[in-house]
């Protein structure tokens, strides 16, 4: 019976950490964020680059792990439940992924206009970069309805590694953007964009499944 129960653990466990860093690597897409970096910081040095992008996923970095710690006080301060939040989620994932799917600009994140006004500025690493392109309402509601979904310690210990892993591989890509720009090209993209969107329609399906579930339980018995 113990062996059991410390196997359906571990199944949780596992099954939690698989849904969210795919999740959050997902919604954050550093891959759509690579051509954006070498747009908006075209003329900069490498270095400046290079610390302009390790600013950027240690901010967003900062950004999500702050959601993940404070994401119940959240709930409880604006009298929100987690059903709601969920169903809310959903939809906002929903949105980033149908653009995705289409190869379009993700409409959550970022527009045209502010990309445009960034590629001016002398310094990008917390806004537009940091916020809203790599922590950008997606990702946050998504960290924010993982968190409230954990039961387990561990649980809110895999979905910090979660958030620290993506910043280091978002990290990575950007540090190797013009690299990654030329190997992947549009089509690549294109291409990655889709894969990664229609995983995460199905991640979003599920967090408003779950929310209507947990609103209405009488009707699901």
């Amino acid at each position: 019976m113990a062996i059991t129960g410390l196997y359906a653990q571990w199944s949780d466990l596992l099954s939690y950490s698989v849904v969210a860093f795919s999740a959050i690597f997902f919604v954050v897409d550093p891959f759509a964020v690579v051509p954006v970096f070498v747009t908006i910081t075209e003329g900069d040095s490498e270095e400046k680059r290079r610390q302009m992008a390790a600013r950027a996923c240690l901010v967003s970095a900062g950004i999500l792990l702050c959601f993940l710690a404070f994401g119940g006080l959240i709930f409880k301060l604006f009298s929100l439940t987690l059903a709601a939040f969920k169903i809310a989620g959903g939809i906002l994932l929903l949105l980033t992924a149908l653009d995705m799917l289409r190869s379009l600009p993700a409409r959550t994140r970022t527009s045209g206009q502010e990309v445009t006004e960034a590629v001016s500025k002398p310094d990008v690493a917390i806004v537009p970069l940091a916020m809203p392109l790599l922590a950008g309402p997606g990702s946050i509601a998504t960290v924010m309805v993982l968190t409230a979904q954990a039961t387990y310690i561990w649980q809110f210990l895999l979905l910090a590694l979660s958030v620290i892993v993506t910043a280091a591989a978002s990290y990575l890509l950007l540090r190797a953007a013009s690299l990654v720009n030329r190997v992947l090209g549009n089509s690549g993209r294109a291409i990655l964009e889709r894969v990664m969107g229609l995983l995460l329609v199905a991640i979003a399906v599920q967090f408003m499944l779950n929310g209507i579930h947990d609103a209405f339980p009488e009707v699901f018995r």
